[in-house]
């Protein structure tokens, strides 16, 4: 039986997403550009284990810091969501771009998905059976309601087309918990918070129940990890677990793998299995660098054994 050690990949691939397209793995990451300008890393694999490198695949329309990008597949096109800082002067604003090809070069569409928010990141698409498709994305929230923390929470938005949102966003999940704090008494937006931070949604659907999961916490710290909340529709209402909210992925490997978080989730080469692909940082902290696990479902409710460190059974 082969096996895999995490990290599945050497060099710093943060956020990383991953499609399943024509018999192969594609992956795009946030890391620095390439030489030739362009923004996120994509690569390429035939089993989720063994990648290469196939350069960079956005072609960017200015700006600076691109973060997470996401890449969706509808009628012969690929749409890649992502966020840039710096365009119009403007803080991070997410924005959609367009392929013919899974690898690149894509090309931004000129589009602000959100333009009425000063502050967007982390688009997720998803698809329901029904051919509908949705966008998850994270903003900032500054009253407090119900147990909520004031910081960056997720919406949800139906998408009109692929670069067109009904612009009519629903709130899918805010921090509540301590360990969802990013920092104590950060200056934003004029004021000084307590912030908290939820984000980078990732949504499965099973047993006709939308599971959105999502990575809470300080990404450069150790309290940074990945849990859910759950709805009967993607545009909600949705519920936290029932147990509360104990986390899907923590820093479990103390000085191994330290802060697992922002995932996407891919079937195997078989189909059989679901694996939720994430950033962890190593003992060097030079990066965050992509780590694999399978997922399985025990009475109802996600599980893994991530984040592992040591030989494990591939992707079958």
């Amino acid at each position: 039986m082969s096996e895999y050690v995490n990290p599945v990949y050497p060099a710093t691939f943060a956020d990383p997403f991953v499609l399943r397209h024509g018999g192969f793995y594609y992956a795009y990451g946030t890391a620095p550009g390439g030489a030739d300008g362009r923004a996120f890393p994509v690569l390429r694999s035939p089993d989720l284990v063994n990648w290469e490198s196939l350069g960079y695949a956005l072609v960017p329309p200015g700006g600076h810091d691109f973060w997470a990008p996401e890449v969706a597949y509808d009628n012969g096109t690929f749409y890649m969501y992502y966020s840039a800082q710096g365009i119009e002067g403007r803080d991070h604003q997410l924005r959609v771009a367009t392929s013919a090809d899974p690898a690149g070069p894509f090309i931004d569409a000129g589009v602000v998905l959100v333009p009425e928010q000063p502050f967007s990141i982390d688009a997720h698409p998803f698809k329901d059976d029904d051919g509908q498709w949705y966008l998850f994305y994270c903003v900032d929230f500054l009253e407090l309601e119900d147990d909520h923390r004031v910081g960056t929470g997720i919406v949800v938005d139906r998408l009109l087309d692929m670069k067109t949102l009904e612009g009519k966003p629903r709130m899918v999940h805010r921090p509540h918990e301590d360990w969802h704090l990013f920092l104590n008494g950060r200056t934003m937006y004029g004021n000084v918070y307590d912030w908290h931070t939820v984000e980078g949604a990732a949504v499965l659907k099973h047993d006709g129940l939308y599971y959105c999961f999502y990575s809470g916490g300080a990404w450069e710290r150790e309290n940074y990890g990945v849990s859910w909340v759950v709805a009967d529709h993607p545009l909600g209402p949705y519920r936290r677990p029932e147990e509360g909210g104990r986390a899907l992925l923590m820093s479990t490997l103390a000085g191994q793998l330290i802060g697992p978080g922002h995932n996407s989730f891919v079937a195997s080469p078989s189909g059989n299995e679901t694996w939720i692909v994430y950033h962890a940082w190593g003992p060097d902290r030079a990066g965050r660098r992509m780590c694999i696990d399978r997922l399985r479902w025990e009475h109802g409710r996600p599980a893994t054994d991530g984040p592992s460190a040591t030989p494990q059974p591939a992707p079958a």
